[in-house]
């Protein structure tokens, strides 16, 4: 990136700093409001001299800031889809996706996915680890509600736009750093097979547009809430006892439990096996300390419930 800044030197007088137009958009946000409010600061000393100063001061800081600043990526767009489109239900613990509203602003998702394809993967690789994957979850659901979309509302669920030799979920459809993907790709290379994450709540925040998933968050997740994010996500589908609940002697969970069990034992939190993780949400699930305990001992079994793969339609 190159960064030109000319100033104008005349004594008694504030200097200028203009910046190309594209520094200027890599700079915009919260940095570029930042950064500007303390220029203004700058410049209010009393003299040319200690004006010169401040001024070399914030260009050195600005030139040091400016390769981070410019890796950060904007999800404006695609929170504005979320916050419109999905419905939160079942007391906030799940969600239904407007879908016949969202398909008449399906050119603003389209854009939102034109802004994900435009990242590169050099780009990308010199992002922090919470903004890469905050990324990829958000790349992931974009693209799942625009599949849906290419069919709606001729749809039952998600698997209708697989076929006999292959599923919705191998399809090469998706244009992200560089390359034709797919949702696998997506969840199974990127994100859980990359060695970068060893993240298992990622299973309840990437959204498969069906009633037994988890919800689809009515917000886009930002590196600088993705912790909070995942948590809540968690916590919520835990909470929902339509796909998570305690029948007697049995612990009865989603099947997203079984088929991503190694995840689940990869030693999160300290935990190695499911029934430690589980236990980690005891409240969430409405366990008791004995039940707690009778789980960790093996007395309760883990079993795994149906998942239902209709569409998540508020219609």
């Amino acid at each position: 990136m190159v960064v030109v800044i000319s100033l104008s030197l005349q004594p008694g007088r504030s200097y200028h700093i203009n910046l190309k137009p594209a520094v200027r958009f890599w700079l915009t946000g919260r940095q570029f409001s930042m950064l500007t409010k303390q220029l203004k600061v700058m410049t209010r000393t009393t003299t040319a001299l200690q004006q010169g100063q401040a001024l070399l001061l914030f260009i050195i800081l600005m030139l040091a800031l400016a390769p981070a600043m410019a890796s950060t990526f904007e999800h404006h767009r695609f929170d504005q889809l979320l916050s419109e489109h999905v419905v939160p239900i079942n007391e906030g613990v799940s969600t239904e996706v407007d879908y016949h509203a969202l398909l008449e602003v399906r050119p603003e998702l389209q854009a939102y996915l034109d802004e994900l394809a435009g990242v590169s993967r050099e780009r990308f690789d010199r992002w922090p680890e919470d903004e890469q994957l905050a990324f990829l979850i958000n790349a992931y659901n974009a693209w799942t509600l625009e599949l849906i979309l290419t069919e709606y509302p001729d749809l039952d669920s998600i698997r209708d736009l697989g076929w006999l030799f292959q599923s919705p979920w191998k399809r090469d459809f998706v244009d992200l750093l560089g390359e034709e993907r797919s949702l696998d790709n997506i969840e199974h290379d990127l994100i859980r097979g990359s060695g970068r994450y060893n993240e298992p709540r990622i299973h309840f925040a990437v959204n498969c547009a069906s009633i037994g998933c988890p919800a689809l968050r009515a917000e886009a997740y930002t590196a600088d809430q993705l912790n909070a994010q995942l948590e809540e996500q968690t916590r919520w589908f835990l909470a929902d006892r339509s796909r998570n609940r305690l029948d007697g002697s049995d612990l009865e969970v989603s099947s997203i439990f079984d088929w991503y069990r190694e995840d689940f034992e990869a030693g999160w939190r300290g935990e190695s096996t499911l029934a430690g993780f589980l236990t980690l949400y005891a409240d969430d699930l409405g366990m008791s300390d004995d039940e707690v305990s009778r789980l960790s001992d093996g007395d309760i079994d883990i079993e795994f419930l149906d998942y239902d793969w209709a569409l998540n339609d508020l219609n």
